[in-house]
This record gives structure tokens, C-alpha cells and sequence, in this order.
């Protein structure tokens, strides 16, 4: 694992004194929506966003260690099946669910809020559900979450989600968007050296840092994930994908090494390095494109190794 310096990275600062003010002039909604890429900061900014709300109703109380260990009366959170499910593997077998799409919010789960919205609160004014990835929402789920947001209630939802576009109409309309940008590759480098021991980082050398930082979308969380998967790589993958190749044989060679030594979720985050590297190196778009097509084979999990031949074949008779 990555060591990090601090507890309180990736927060984002415009966003955080947005949210510092709703409570500090006592105006918060019923319903928020953090909504921005994976790994910048939503989930941990809307946990502070929680102690600190409920820090103006119990001053006295240890509410964030409450919080960390999930004993707050007053708070309740929402989970896809298989996140739950899953809490005990490791890194490796929890991104291998998650990459199954097998992860959903049911309906049982949704109507477990409103049990809990009908108890009086405790130890606050108001309940505060917090619903993980809202996007993954069923489709009955999503109209019993929509009749508990129109029913006046004493709670205040807040859901995180980076599809906002899965999410119905009706509910955005109910809740106010906190918007998350991206960061830029130069806050990102910012980041990485004020709260990472880069030096237990261990990149490999035949890579570019800039090209793990464009790959990673704007988003540090996503890079140190990206750099934790890379260590599973062998040199020999590596060294043969920094650039585009032209010889059959080769493109066979690595196609099977690939699908034998690499899981499909480790497959798709090399689909997104080497189509970093090649884009830098080719500004060929019809490239992109194809490699984009392998990505989603390898989700659809067709064959990885023929997927892997195809591509890789049709690339080397790009004019690069």
C-alpha cells in the first residue's frame, strides 16, 4: 500500500468552504448530490461535511471517531449490495467485483431509510443518509428513494455518484449538485508531494510519470490505485507496450502473456496507461478509438486474449 502523510488529502477546498457556509448560515437542504470523477474527494468531503453538522447539534460529543466506526444513531449509510458483501477481501478480489458490474442498491435497502427516518433523532436536529455511488440505484430502488425525498421528512440526503446522467430527473431535481472538478495534472503533482512518501511510490522506470497522471483523469485517488495495480505488472508487459507494435508476432506473444498473467480489471487500467503513452506519442485518434474498443470488450468479457490480438493486429496497420 501507498503510505499518505495525512488523513485529510484530496479534499476540495472551493467546495469544502461552499459547504462551511450552508452551516455556518444554518441552510441546508434536504437533499445534496456530490457529483464529480471517481477519487476526488466526494465521499470524504461529504463525511466532514457530517461531523460537522452534527458537531453543531452534540459540541460535546467525540463525533468523529462516532462517525468512523459507524455508530452514529443518527446516521445511516447506503451501500451497493456487493460493496457490502465484500468489506473483508483485499484491494485485489474487491476491484474484481466491482469490475463484474454485479453492484447494485435494491429497493429492501432504500425502504431501510425510511425506518429509519421514522424514528425521532437522538443526538440531532436532523438524520443524515449518505447513499454510496447513487447511480447504481435499481430502477425500484430509484422510485422508492424519489417518494421518500417528496415526503417531508426530518432527514437530509446527501448521494454521491459519478454518473449523473443514471440518476432520474426527478431526484437531481430534488437536490441541490455539488459539482467536483478534476484536478489538473499540476495539482495533482501538488498533492502527491505534500501528502505521499514518493519515495515508496516505486514506478516503474520504463514509464513516464506525466503519462500515470494523465491516465489517472484528473483524479489523485484513481493514480495511486493506478500505481498500486502497476506493481502487479511484469517488465516484460511493460517494456513491449510503450509503443504501438508491428510485428505479428509479438502482438500474439504479449496478447497472451496479458490475458494469462493479468486479471480483466488490471487489463482495462493497461488499456488506460498505454492509450496515454501512445496518444502522446502518435496524436493518432483512430488509435484511441480502437483501444477504446478494447476496453469495452474487456467489460463485456469477450475472449480478453482474442480481444486483445484484434486490436493490437489492426493497430499495427495503422499509418503511425
Amino acid at each position: 500500500m501507498i503510505e499518505v502523510k495525512k488523513n485529510n488529502f484530496f479534499l476540495n477546498g472551493e467546495v469544502n468552504t461552499f459547504l462551511k457556509n450552508i452551516i455556518k448560515n444554518k441552510s441546508l437542504a434536504n437533499g445534496y448530490i456530490f457529483y464529480g470523477a471517481e477519487g476526488v474527494g466526494k465521499k470524504q468531503t461529504a463525511l466532514e461535511f457530517i461531523k460537522e453538522i452534527f458537531k453543531k447539534s452534540s459540541p460535546s460529543e467525540n463525533v468523529e471517531e462516532i462517525i468512523a466506526n459507524n455508530n452514529h444513531p443518527d446516521f445511516l449509510i447506503i451501500e451497493p449490495g456487493s460493496l457490502l458483501a465484500t468489506k473483508s477481501l483485499g484491494n485485489s478480489d474487491l476491484e474484481k467485483t466491482l469490475q463484474s458490474k454485479s453492484e447494485i442498491i435494491k429497493i429492501a435497502q432504500i425502504r431501510n431509510i425510511k425506518t429509519f427516518l421514522s424514528q425521532k433523532s437522538i443526538n440531532s436536529e436532523k438524520k443524515i443518509v449518505l447513499i454510496i455511488d447513487a447511480h447504481l440505484l435499481n430502477e425500484a430502488a430509484s422510485n422508492c428513494l424519489l417518494k421518500t425525498l417528496e415526503e417531508p421528512s426530518n432527514g437530509i440526503f446527501i448521494l454521491l455518484t459519478s454518473k449523473l446522467n443514471l440518476l432520474l430527473d426527478t431526484i437531481i431535481s430534488r437536490c441541490q449538485i455539488v459539482r467536483f472538478q478534476s484536478f489538473s495534472s499540476k495539482q495533482i503533482k501538488s498533492i502527491l508531494k505534500e501528502y505521499l512518501d514518493n519515495s515508496k511510490l516505486n514506478i516503474n522506470t520504463k514509464l513516464k510519470f506525466e503519462d500515470l497522471v494523465n491516465s489517472s483523469n484528473g483524479s489523485p485517488n484513481q493514480l495511486m490505485k493506478n500505481i498500486e495495480i502497476l506493481n502487479d505488472f511484469s517488465d516484460e508487459i511493460i517494456g513491449k507496450l510503450v509503443s504501438p507494435i508491428k510485428n505479428n508476432l509479438e502482438i500474439l506473444d504479449i496478447s497472451k502473456s496479458i490475458s494469462e498473467k493479468l486479471e480483466v480489471f488490471q487489463q482495462i487500467y493497461l488499456v488506460n496507461l498505454i492509450q496515454t503513452i501512445w496518444w502522446r506519442k502518435t496524436k493518432n485518434i483512430s488509435l484511441v478509438k480502437k483501444l477504446e474498443n478494447l476496453k469495452y470488450l474487456l467489460r463485456k468479457n469477450i475472449q480478453p486474449r482474442l480481444a486483445w490480438e484484434i486490436t493490437l493486429l489492426k493497430i499495427s496497420m495503422e499509418d503511425i
